[in-house]
């Protein structure tokens, strides 16, 4: 028998001791009155009664020492001869475990190497656990294995706690700063029968009740416009999104995103509010505008550039695209040694192909902006140039990381590009749009000026300076053979 399944039968065998002395393993509740971060600050003498985890124990002749955990941090507990009641020693030296949830009541004291500990008074089993603990120094090294059981992860690792409580604040941060400028948040739906608002592949499902085969969503976009053909003048989502695509450090296939509409703007109010924005965020939940990411050093307190698309894919490759067609622009591709996908090629893949290679060189903050038309079917055309669009990206680190435009709401000139998307989808490519003949005939009732914006959490891995599969905090994983 190995060590741990030796383990596991002696914590059953105590499940069952317990249960013949009429204590429950697993009471309903505790009332638990201090956090620890909490017990930590109070005066030595305070009367305290808290809860969590026990990550270690250890006795030393009368005396018996263990570290207690909950989310605010980690406490001493102390169970000493002539002063913890003798019931309570005994009761936790003989069925208490490192892994175990208990609730103890006590008295703030300051011990002889000045540690701020609770001198134990009363305790009580919550949770008895069954499993052991990892290892300290050598359990879930394996990043597999910390992935897949998450929960441990986190327990066993404060600062990748405290990494999901910056997420959760980045998220509340950017909701707070949207209600704060006259945003309504909605919901729109996760199922559709015709995928939109956005360049990807989508996953299928079957209604049953409905006998339909649907999708899952790739963006809200297509259903946020229409509310703004139903009047609301501003309107955001922070929902889930599907993309059945690659994963990389970058991109995952379902994952959180927030996207907003403001009627009667265009492109550059929603630049100026989205700078406004990351600023706010950053500062919040990082306390700071500086950062490192990979190998850019990025201060969104700076002044924020614009980027040209023609002009700095021109620059960095000699092409100009505009003036380049599809052979061109896949002898160039080649002539840098850029992988791409063959399979569906056509020039609107060829120029974000080279893109990307431009893109890698790039620090940022700023925007970029001067986008084809053929490359973006949502968008409005410059009216000083019909050949381009009013579209933005936020560019960080190499990356985009945002993306909003002056919403199109000519429903001719609508109908027209996502046909002609649904050519490059019959020719091979499955990330261009499909037409969606609902949404055009809303554009039919009319839409005032719209701008809009999306950004992923993509933000908050970067800055946070992880993949975004750590930033996650139950990511899928392949099931373990």
């Amino acid at each position: 028998m190995g060590r741990e399944e030796q383990i596991i039968e002696e914590r059953i065998k105590k499940i069952g001791e317990l249960k013949k002395e009429g204590v429950d393993a697993y009471p309903n509740k505790f009332d638990k009155k201090n956090s620890v971060g909490e017990c930590l600050k109070l005066k030595i003498g305070s009367k305290v009664k808290t809860a969590g985890k026990l990550i270690s124990k250890r006795k030393l002749g009368k005396i018996s020492f263990s570290k207690l955990r909950d989310s605010t941090g980690d406490v001493q507990l102390v169970l000493q001869d002539g002063k913890t009641p003798e019931k309570i020693f005994s009761f936790f030296s003989k069925f208490i475990d490192a892994g175990d949830f208990v609730g103890t009541e006590g008295e703030i004291i300051k011990t002889k190497t000045g540690e701020i500990s609770i001198l134990v008074k009363k305790l009580e089993l919550l949770s008895k656990s069954i499993l052991p603990l990892p290892e300290k120094f050598h359990g879930l090294q394996n990043e597999e294995e910390r992935l897949r059981k998450r929960y441990l992860d986190i327990f066993m690792n404060p600062e990748v706690m405290k990494m999901f409580e910056r997420k959760s604040k980045f998220w509340q941060s950017m909701r707070n700063f949207l209600l704060s400028k006259g945003f309504m948040e909605v919901e729109t739906p996760v199922l559709e029968n015709t995928p939109g608002g956005a360049e990807a592949k989508p996953f299928t499902t079957h209604h049953n009740a409905l006998d339909l085969d649907v999708y899952l969503r790739i963006s809200p976009e297509l259903w946020l416009k229409r509310l703004m053909v139903a009047g609301y003048p501003k309107v955001f989502e922070i929902g889930r999104i599907f993309r059945n695509e690659g994963m990389d450090a970058e991109h995952l296939q379902d994952y959180t995103q927030m996207e907003f509409y403001w009627a009667y703007a265009d492109y550059n109010d929603g630049m100026k509010l989205v700078e406004e924005m990351y600023k706010k965020i950053a500062k919040e939940v990082f306390g700071t505008l500086k950062f490192k990411i990979k190998e850019f050093d990025v201060d969104l307190g700076k002044k924020w550039e614009t980027y040209d698309f023609v002009e700095m894919i021109k620059k960095m490759t000699g092409v100009d695209i505009l003036k380049s067609n599809e052979k061109e622009i896949e002898k160039k591709l080649k002539e840098l040694k850029i992988d791409y996908d063959k399979k569906g090629f056509n020039i609107t893949r060829g120029v974000d192909n080279l893109w990307k290679y431009c893109r890698k060189k790039i620090a940022g903050p700023g925007f970029l902006i001067n986008v084809p038309v053929f490359m973006e079917p949502l968008a409005k055309r410059k009216k000083d140039n019909p050949n381009l669009v009013e579209r933005y990206q936020v560019i960080l680190a190499g990356s985009e990381v945002g993306k909003g435009f002056s919403e199109l709401n000519d429903p001719i000139d609508q109908l027209e590009r996502f046909q002609e998307q649904q050519k490059l989808r019959e020719l091979g490519d499955e990330e261009a749009q499909m037409e969606n003949d609902e949404f055009v005939e809303a554009l039919k009732y009319g839409m005032p000026p719209t701008t809009g914006f999306g950004i992923s959490e993509r933000l908050f891995s970067f800055l946070e300076g992880k993949p975004i599969k750590e930033c996650v905090i139950f990511p899928l994983m392949k099931p373990e053979k």
